[in-house]
């Protein structure tokens, strides 16, 4: 394995596969899942092979767009870095973050724990938040014909795994159902730094939001 030459090839394999995903799932996702995986792992002691290849083919087959199917995900990345000649033992950790990243309602059992998994959830959460992720959630939610927002929905912030799957509440509900409890699950030192300011960022959008709502500013 030519590690020199496998991250080139994934990345190319990636935006292949995703050419025509969701905008907030699509290979700019990918794309800045792995800018932040990259800084995140500068300060952490780590595997930035697998780092890499696990931010880089972490949605490569999202189940939120494969009718709920979590196993295309892992079999399509297996799949592609056997047929690179990547031993086994690397294989099998990218698997396992694949399958293992996901927010999934926040009450999740991790089956699988490693300092990379860390890295690459960190990354792929901090995606989430912010600015960007304020931007994703409207994307996904007009892709989903959902509500921008309804004050007599509330949020429901304890769902299972299949609640959480199966939620068509308003986009602002979404931040209270995830977006919001994300700064205080990060996993690393260096994304905890920048969850926070993510987090105020949300935080000053929904009161701007509400005072618009309201007709007060």
């Amino acid at each position: 394995m030519n590690t020199s030459e496998l991250i080139p090839k994934t990345i190319a394999f990636v935006k292949e596969k995703l050419n025509d995903a969701e905008g907030g799932h699509d290979w700019f996702h990918i794309e800045r899942v792995y800018k932040n995986a990259l800084l995140i792992a500068k300060d952490t002691d780590c595997d930035h092979t697998i780092v890499e290849l696990g931010a880089l083919l972490h949605d490569i087959a999202d189940s939120k767009f494969h009718n709920g199917d979590e196993t295309i995900g892992p079999k399509t990345a297996r799949a592609f870095l056997e047929a690179q000649n990547v031993s086994e033992d690397i294989i099998l950790h990218v698997v396992n973050i694949i399958e293992n990243i996901s927010y999934k309602g926040g009450n999740f059992e991790k089956k699988f724990s490693s300092v990379e998994l860390d890295v690459v959830q960190d990354a792929d959460r901090l995606d989430a938040i912010g600015a960007i992720g304020i931007a994703r959630a409207f994307n996904y939610g007009g892709f989903k014909n959902r509500a921008l927002y309804n004050p007599e929905i509330a949020p429901v912030t304890n769902m299972t795994k299949e609640e959480y799957k199966k939620n068509n509440a308003p986009t602002i509900n979404h931040f209270y159902e995830k977006l919001l409890l994300l700064k205080d699950k990060m996993n690393t030192t260096k994304g905890k730094q920048i969850a926070e300011e993510r987090h105020r960022y949300m935080e000053t959008f929904l009161a701007q939001f509400y005072a618009e709502w309201e007709g007060v500013k």
